[in-house]
């Protein structure tokens, strides 16, 4: 045997041996025994979680965004930990963690091109041109049913809560502030109308993955949804009419005028200038992809600042030795990217017109990042599956089984910190217990949008509800209180539930079959 032939099967030889070192480690692997978590388990990381958030919010108040990170990162280590012990390896828990950031890679995408939105379209004038004309139209006294009621309509058009924040919220609360009403009450009223809208929108992708994740029909989903709805936004809409007589607004015609003259020096203010807001509606209506849309509306308000407010970009680069391309390039890229800087000598405008970019939004961006890294490992770690179980265990009616899955839903959002989690994953593991109790499962669906979709905004750390604090730069328990068709919804499911008002059961379509 010469010595090449006796060199590859040695080589064959130790390979071979490393390949069963391998599989004897992936089958010690594979039969490892996994403990099945306590309760107590489940309840460490949420308890942990909840006490270091509450300190963060005593210590730092509104600006615990960034601390809030630090707790979640925290609270996923301490679920990681627990995993441990119950018979997990590291490596499968950091899988699932990276496989839930993964699925908010799409909403970071958007949270980073709305910051871009923003910063464009107040350089292009749009977002001035809406303030300048919205002070004059809108009263004080009826601005929160009117900015309430217009979002709803819109919402159900395009069927996006998150494009009506990040268009007409924009210039609303912007309206708000330049009229000295409460920016806390105004965001309120714009996300319940745009929840509203959004939930009955046959185009609204959360309301279509509850009907799909239950197998109910949309539009049947949507039909039973109406007993929920309708009276929330009824109530909501009398809560702001009433709450709008009683608003405190300093500001007189001399301050609007002064506003409006402001405005007409630092931009080129014409309907024309709305152009790239129409652009996105247009867009969105037609159902084309949410970050191409925003790349597009982007790029418009980038068009329309070049051609009609050319000043206001070469003031924004700041630095007169550039030569004017130069010059226009630094002013578009600083907007899209550090947001508009007003230095108009008018300090309400100023602090109207100084935000945007995408800079804005990388505190949100980390924020989501951490609070699906603390979700995934509650999954993967079957912690989130033993607290449903916990949550179900006593349930013993109809009424009890609706009230479990909308605290589930609540606490999903809590917990997996995204909408869409909060609806797939209760869906999925309540659609047995409908069953068993004989409710159809159009109970489930409606439930699913009362809690899970609905609650979303209200949690600081989920997707939606940094969103909405991001886009419409209020913080998330500012607004909250205010948000009131979301806070309803739940409760009113609930009360239904326990009177059996619109809960159909499986034994009411197999009497009609029978004729009785």
């Amino acid at each position: 045997m010469c010595y090449r032939e006796r060199k590859i099967r040695q080589y064959n030889r130790y390979h071979r041996v490393l390949a069963n070192q391998d599989n004897r480690k992936n089958m010690a692997t594979a039969i490892r025994d996994i403990k099945k978590p306590s309760l107590l388990d489940a309840l460490i990381p949420v308890v942990s979680l909840i006490s270091m958030l509450a300190c963060t919010v005593y210590v730092f108040g509104l600006d615990s965004f960034g601390p809030n990170q630090v707790a979640l990162i925290f609270a996923a280590a301490i679920a990681a930990m627990i995993g441990i012990k119950n018979g997990h390896s590291w490596k499968d828990i950091e899988k699932g963690m990276i496989e839930t950031i993964s699925m908010s890679l799409q909403a970071l995408l958007i949270l980073l091109m709305v910051g871009s939105l923003i910063g464009s379209w107040i350089l292009s004038g749009t977002v001035p041109t809406m303030i300048y004309y919205g002070v004059a139209l809108m009263s004080p006294d009826y601005f929160y049913l009117t900015a309430c009621t217009v979002c709803a309509l819109l919402g159900f058009s395009i069927g996006s809560s998150w494009t009506v924040a990040g268009t007409l919220g924009i210039g609303l609360m912007g309206i708000a502030a330049a009229l000295d009403l409460s920016l806390g009450i105004s965001a309120g009223a714009i996300i319940s109308g745009a929840y509203f809208g959004d939930k009955l929108s046959p185009l609204s992708e959360t309301t279509n993955l509850a009907a799909a994740v239950t197998g109910n029909d949309l539009f049947d989903h949507i039909q039973h949804m109406l007993w929920t709805t309708v009276p929330a936004m009824v109530i909501t809409l009398i809560l702001f009419f009433f709450i709008g007589l009683g608003s405190n607004s300093n500001v007189v015609i001399t301050d609007i005028v002064t506003l409006q003259n402001a405005m007409d020096e630092a931009f080129t203010i014409n309907p024309l200038m709305l152009g790239p807001m129409i652009l996105l509606l247009v867009m969105a209506v037609k159902k084309l992809p949410a970050l191409s849309t925003l790349i597009c509306g982007t790029l418009a308000g980038c068009l329309f600042a070049a051609l009609f407010q050319w000043d206001a970009v070469i003031s924004l680069a700041g630095d007169a030795n550039l030569p004017t391309v130069a010059a226009a390039f630094k002013g578009l890229f600083s907007a899209m990217f550090l947001g508009y800087s007003s230095a108009s000598g008018n300090e309400s405008l100023d602090a109207l017109l100084s935000k945007g970019g995408m800079s804005s939004m990388l505190t949100t961006v980390g924020l989501v990042v951490n609070a699906m890294a603390f979700g995934g490992a509650m999954t993967r770690t079957g912690l989130l599956a033993r607290l449903v179980e916990a949550a179900l265990s006593r349930v013993k009616s109809a009424g009890g089984l609706i009230t479990a899955t909308i605290g589930t839903c609540i606490g999903t959002n809590l917990l997996a910190a995204d909408q869409y989690l909060s609806i797939v994953i209760p869906g999925q593991m309540f659609v047995q217990p409908y069953k068993e109790r004989r409710l159809k499962s159009i109970n489930l669906s409606r439930t699913l949008e009362d809690s899970g979709t609905l609650t979303s905004a209200l949690v600081p750390w989920n997707t939606c509800g940094a969103y909405m604090s991001a886009t419409l730069g209020v913080s998330t328990f500012y607004y909250a209180p205010y948000a009131f068709f979301n806070i309803l919804c739940p409760i009113i499911a609930v009360v239904y539930a326990f009177s059996l008002i619109a809960v159909p059961t499986i034994e009411d379509d197999s009497l009609k079959s029978t004729g009785r």
